[in-house]
């Protein structure tokens, strides 16, 4: 039986007293740590029934990656979805930054940035429905 892709992380940023959301873009994409391989397509919703569930290390690999404190991310075990791929199925989670506001130099190590959705032109399609899925499970 061969081993589960390795998940690939969505993070956002959501700020608390105007709900303003941005996410973390990368130069190799929107998705940590790793990105999707070519020709990945997003699966519908109900593709897989179970929730894929964030592990503890692979927040902390992110904190790491990013120069954080940990407690820095925190996983929505409420979301998942599925991308299929050469690879297989893969998981793709979300996970929010916990402070007060974006930690706009913790992203700048990485040459990443925050941007909105409406800023994501350009992107693979994979990656924007990814984001247009997360904006609707936080914002509803």
């Amino acid at each position: 039986m061969s081993a589960l892709p390795t998940p690939r992380m969505l993070l956002l940023h959501k700020q608390k007293t105007s709900g303003r959301l941005r996410y973390l873009r990368l130069p190799a994409g929107m998705l940590l740590l790793t990105p999707l391989p070519e020709g990945a397509q997003l699966q519908p919703p109900d593709s897989h029934p179970e929730t894929h569930v964030l592990p503890a290390g692979f927040l902390l690999e992110a904190e790491a990656y990013l120069g954080l404190p940990p407690g820095s991310i925190e996983g929505a075990a409420e979301f998942s979805a599925w991308v299929t791929s050469p690879e297989g199925d893969i998981p793709v989670l979300l996970a929010y930054f916990t402070t007060i506001d974006p930690p706009f130099a913790a992203a700048e190590t990485r040459d990443g940035r925050f941007i909105t959705i409406t800023e994501a032109r350009g992107l693979p399609q994979v990656e924007l429905e990814l984001m247009r899925r997360a904006y609707e499970h936080v914002l509803g």
